[in-house]
């Protein structure tokens, strides 16, 4: 143990023992008496940590959310201050959305259940958008790969290349 109320404490558990009124007899009853005096902190500590590394990733806030209530029981966090946990962990995806939004919930649920529509609508509209990718004309400069542009030669078949007013560069085809 090593300085605050610990130190404290111990040097207060020593000299009863030195003196002889101290009610621990045996090195269970100190480490019971040691639980009864810190173990609640010690706990919700160790769940205040744990709410404070908590992080979404990759996960659905469905996940996060879980894993998030699971971490926030016995820590000892409410209100603001658990709200600002929650929002702290969510992804920069999602934080970005709640920045543009004009209204922002007030309760840690009505931040919950509105983190979770813009993830299922985010998440929904990149599978839209995965599944059109193939049916898309291309346009611009890049074209994906295994794509082949209509009016393009391909690679070493032609000499000269496609001039977009002019015809084929390099003679007559």
């Amino acid at each position: 143990m090593q300085g605050g109320v610990a130190e404290i404490w111990k040097d207060n558990i020593l000299d009863e023992i030195a003196k002889g009124t101290s009610d621990v007899e045996t090195m269970e009853e100190l480490f019971e008496k040691m639980r009864e005096e810190f173990g609640e902190f010690d706990k919700e500590s160790r769940k205040a940590d744990e709410l404070r590394l908590l992080i979404q990733g990759p996960r659905t806030c469905d996940e996060y959310i879980q894993e998030f209530r699971r971490a926030a029981r016995g820590s000892g966090y409410k209100g603001r201050v658990l709200i600002g946990e929650f929002k702290r962990g969510l992804n920069g995806t999602i934080k970005r959305k709640l920045a543009k939004a004009e209204s922002l919930p007030s309760t840690i649920t009505e931040w919950q259940e509105r983190v979770v529509k813009l993830d299922r609508n985010t998440r929904q509209s990149r599978a839209e958008d995965r599944a059109m990718a193939g049916t898309v004309q291309f346009q611009g400069t890049s074209t994906p790969q295994g794509v082949v542009r209509q009016g393009w030669p391909q690679h070493g078949t032609l000499r000269g290349g496609w001039v977009p007013r002019g015809g084929w560069r390099g003679g007559e085809r």
